[in-house]
């Protein structure tokens, strides 16, 4: 074989490999995209049901809501005047 012929094969080769490796590198870049995608997604559901559950926190604990619990269940009342003791040291 000729080194004409020699260096043509090794180029073809090269290049053969070099198709291949872009052909590797777009499939995994896909891949990827996909994955981030996939990832965006999540994040924003799981945003989605943070802001719910920070909006029912809120309702849990309004004053309102908390005052008629103490209330209704524990038989709790705030204080009359005659009732306060202050205490002085």
């Amino acid at each position: 074989m000729s080194l004409r012929a020699f260096l043509l094969l090794l180029l073809l080769g090269l290049v053969a490999a070099s198709a291949l490796a872009v052909v590797l590198a777009r499939h995994e870049h896909r891949q990827a995209f996909i994955e981030l995608t996939r990832l965006e997604k999540t994040r924003d559901e799981l945003n989605i049901e943070f802001g719910r559950l920070q909006i029912e926190q809120a309702m849990w604990s309004e004053t309102n809501r908390i005052e008629q619990i103490a209330a209704g269940k524990l038989g709790m009342k705030f204080p009359e005047g005659a009732e306060v003791v202050v205490v002085t040291p």
